[in-house]
């Protein structure tokens, strides 16, 4: 499906000045400062990226109910940034893996999947989502901004036949539905990481008996006044009889 063919996205040239001279230079200096805060360096090509990305989520959010959050300098703080919080922690998970598979489960607007795809452009991203023009809308993002590592797949999770060494979501469901869905798509060494506010007690509690939570991180995010965690969980393995 492509919406660029439907009367929606059109293919624009990267470097093009998207809003008001002001506003543009307000969203690219809050996205670099923002980045170094948070310890992600961005090259000029990929705060080009994101603030083009940020223009397609603005102009299309409402046609498509990608967002609820249309402002862009909202958008900035809670989707880019807030999804530029989680890259050092992969980074330090994944220790220079050449090509590692992350599949980001009910992605939605393709959040975190785009902003993974454009600062680690050898990470392989998957954005799973049941909703067709969502998932075509991450083609389209895909196809607009040359990431050729990023896909958008049209599907429900549990149908999805890959394999991840790192199974993302930011808004997928309770802790417990994220692992029973989609723990067919976790290669042996793989982990969930789910991308919460406060830290989600009870969900954990709630957790199946073979997933083990190894770690829950609290985040910080630059100006956004609300409470972030990760929690990095993983499958038990199962001792085999002698």
């Amino acid at each position: 499906m492509s919406l660029a063919g439907s009367g929606g996205l059109g293919q624009e040239g990267l470097g093009q000045r998207l809003w008001p001279e002001e506003l543009q230079r307000e969203l690219s200096g809050g996205l670099v400062q923002g980045a170094a805060q948070l310890g992600v360096a961005l090259s000029e090509l990929q705060v080009d990226q994101l603030t083009r990305y940020l223009h397609m989520m603005a102009q299309w959010g409402r046609v498509y109910n990608l967002t609820a959050i249309l402002d862009p300098q909202a958008m900035l703080t809670h989707h880019v940034l807030d999804s530029l919080a989680v890259v050092p922690h992969l980074d330090a998970h994944l220790n220079s893996a050449p090509s590692p598979q992350i599949i980001d489960a009910g992605s939605g607007a393709g959040l975190p999947g785009v902003v993974l795809a454009v600062t680690r452009p050898h990470w392989q991203i998957t954005c799973v989502d049941a909703v067709a023009k969502k998932a075509a809308f991450v083609q389209q993002v895909a196809a607009t901004l040359g990431l050729v590592n990023l896909t958008g797949l049209h599907s429900r999770v549990e149908a999805v036949r890959l394999q991840a060494d790192v199974l993302v979501s930011r808004a997928f469901a309770s802790l417990a539905d994220f692992v029973t869905c989609t723990g067919h798509l976790l290669k042996p060494s793989g982990v969930w990481l789910a991308m919460k506010g406060q830290e989600p007690r009870g969900e954990i509690e709630a957790l199946p008996s073979d997933t083990e939570v190894f770690h829950v991180k609290p985040l910080t995010v630059p100006a956004l006044q609300a409470e972030r965690c990760l929690v990095w969980m993983r499958q038990l393995k199962q001792l085999q009889p002698f």
